[in-house]
């Protein structure tokens, strides 16, 4: 049945920017395929995931020759990566956590993407980076065109709670309203972290209309259920090694949407991260050099 019902829904084509628009669909798909449940066993594994992730980041956190999850490594990568950092790449790799059995902790119904990045900034300082990650009514200008709207909500010492309005296109356009709590550590005088977790994210539809609206939390696209980022900052090397790990929530890929859905749930986890590192080291040579 779920097969036969992925099958109608390959010839639907969905009326919000999807690159076949023109089209009049021919079938209405089933809505669960569109619009999945946010199970609560979903997030339970996601809440196991994070909790394994976070006793290897503590842990990582507590040890400065292993501060960066690139130092952890063996060489000759460990070298090779570095290398490439002062060279201005982005090094990008993906990770996965495994419970006390050594297998994969996974999410029934969803997916768990994680990925690890890191960007080295020369000339810039620890307090430079720490302020601009800490600028958030600005980020919608350094971020752009994936962050449209950034708001600080509130901010009490090393706290910050903050909302973004986010949109990723690929194949669809989707877009996003996303709280946050954020919360920074400082270690030494050359080593800070933070953590921020998703506390709601709602998919807005007809974003920018006058009639624009959110789907229910949780009874959505699914394109990003929970998102959970841990920065780590580190001063030397004459610059700013900017280190960050991401994980997210997303829905499954249904039998048949993987032309539709795929692009979007596999790959901008990777691509988003990859665009946020980048615009940082930007924004901070800008500063930098000011």
């Amino acid at each position: 049945m779920r097969f036969l019902r992925a099958a109608a829904a390959m010839i639907f084509v969905l009326s919000t920017d999807v690159a076949m628009s023109g089209v009049a669909p021919l079938v209405s798909p089933a809505p669960e395929i569109l619009d999945p449940e946010l199970r609560s066993e979903t997030v339970a594994a996601f809440t196991r995931y994070v909790e394994a992730t976070e006793a290897r980041v503590n842990q990582q956190e507590t040890q400065p020759d292993s501060f960066l999850y690139v130092d952890s490594l063996r060489e000759p990568q460990r070298s090779r990566i570095r290398a490439g950092l002062k060279r201005g790449e982005i090094y990008m790799a993906p990770i996965e956590t495994r419970d006390g059995s050594g297998r994969v902790i996974s999410a029934p119904g969803a997916m768990i993407h994680h990925w690890i990045g890191d960007v080295f900034v020369p000339g810039s300082s620890l307090r430079q980076a720490l302020d601009l990650a800490q600028d958030y009514n600005h980020h919608q200008e350094i971020y752009h065109p994936e962050v449209v709207r950034s708001r600080l909500v509130s901010h009490a010492a090393d706290d910050f709670r903050i909302s973004y309005r986010l949109r990723e296109h690929k194949v669809i356009t989707v877009t996003l309203d996303a709280d946050m709590d954020v919360h920074y550590r400082r270690i030494d005088e050359t080593h800070w972290v933070s953590r921020s977790a998703s506390t709601r994210i709602a998919e807005v539809v007809d974003a920018g209309a006058p009639g624009e609206h959110e789907k229910p939390v949780g009874h959505d696209s699914g394109f990003l259920w929970r998102m959970n980022s841990y920065w780590r900052f580190v001063q030397g090397d004459g610059g700013v090694t900017i280190e960050c790990e991401s994980i997210s929530l997303t829905r499954d890929i249904p039998t048949g949407l993987g032309w539709l859905i795929g692009p979007m749930v596999t790959s901008i986890p990777k691509e988003s991260l990859q665009h946020t590192l980048g615009s940082t080291r930007s924004a901070l040579q800008t500063r930098s050099s000011q």
